[in-house]
């Protein structure tokens, strides 16, 4: 018989408290093995994302400041990238002091002709346009309108084209054999023979646009559009064949046909083209301006290569950064819009 007081159920508790105490340990040591490796997955993917490529930017920087001095030309040693890196500042910096150039010149402008309009003098009045020489930032401008022009035309006659190639096999065994042929002709193949023909079509002495700029564009279209023709011949030929016949059963036209089956499923391949297009378009530009002297980044580095002072070598080398950056944020634009495109496509 239990008396009042009688610590008696305190073990029973304790063993209540050690029956939940492993219960616990099991639910703890059963969760800690599973986030671990979540969490070790992803610092390995960080670190392959990020970590990777910053390492491998730093050995390629350490190479080249040791390797660089080592290596002699004829307009000295060949700059590290601090001293390519002071050239960029520097051409930023000359940038800069020309556009106060030309907005005091315009300020100037607009102050002179007030003060002939106040005196009654309108016949005074002038409005001329500031012609400074071209800065690294104006010329990286132009040939990044050049490229653009030059790529939308190359779609707008490859995408189609390439359509009918892909819906017709015999318009395909015939433009086939033209297209490999023109494919390979380079960029300075197609210069002289643009030039005479946009010399001899433009003789306006004021164009909408510069003759010059024509010229680099079409080259670059030329030498741009087969990568986009051939992918779009190739996904439009592709696409399954049950998917165009319920085109017939639904009666669809051949505009309803190409917008609601035919564009959507070759998308992926169009874009992939136009990707390829883009990246060629981008160096065949470069060729162009340097063999042309039209305005642009490849007319930049020839005139840096001819004036032969002691900064031009880093100054060509940084113009060279400058392409390379430029060609992969194209590609990456080219890739979001590729992304989103195909986030919104429907078949």
């Amino acid at each position: 018989m239990r008396q009042t007081g009688d610590p008696a159920p305190a073990p029973s508790q304790n063993r209540a408290a050690d029956d939940v105490a492993p219960e616990a340990k099991s639910t703890s040591q059963s969760t800690a093995p599973s986030t671990a490796p979540l969490l070790g997955g992803k610092g390995r993917q960080i670190a392959g994302q990020l970590l990777a490529p910053f390492i491998g930017i730093v050995l390629f920087l350490a190479m080249w400041a040791v390797l660089a001095p080592q290596v002699d030309t004829s307009l000295g040693a060949l700059p590290g990238p601090v001293e390519v890196a002071e050239q960029g500042v520097s051409l930023f910096d000359e940038w800069s002091a020309a556009k106060e150039l030309e907005s005091a010149f315009y300020a100037d402008q607009e102050a002179r002709n007030a003060a002939y309009i106040a005196a009654g003098e309108p016949g005074r009045v002038t409005d001329f346009e500031y012609s400074g020489p071209p800065t690294f930032v104006d010329q990286i401008i132009t040939s990044l309108a050049t490229v653009a022009l030059g790529f939308v035309l190359a779609t707008l006659v490859a995408v189609p084209i390439g359509l009918i190639c892909g819906l017709s096999p015999l318009v395909n065994s015939a433009i086939n054999p033209l297209v490999q042929i023109m494919k390979p002709v380079s960029p300075l193949a197609w210069l002289p023979i643009v030039t005479m023909v946009i010399s001899a079509l433009v003789t306006s002495a004021d164009p909408i646009l510069a003759k010059a700029f024509i010229i680099s564009a079409l080259v670059v279209m030329l030498c741009s559009l087969w990568p986009t023709l051939i992918n779009t011949a190739v996904g439009t030929s592709s696409i399954d064949k049950d998917l165009l016949n319920v085109g017939r059963v639904l009666k669809l036209g051949w505009f309803a046909k190409l917008t609601r089956l035919v564009l959507p499923a070759s998308l992926p391949y169009i874009f992939t083209g136009m990707r390829l297009s883009l990246g060629v378009g981008w160096m065949v530009l470069i060729a162009a301006e340097m063999l042309a002297q039209n305005p642009g980044l490849g007319k930049f580095v020839w005139d840096e290569f001819q004036n032969g002072s002691s900064q031009s070598l880093a100054r060509i080398m940084f113009a060279v950064v400058v392409i390379g950056f430029i060609g992969f944020g194209l590609d990456r634009i080219m890739m979001w819009l590729e992304a989103l495109v195909s986030r919104n496509r429907t078949i």
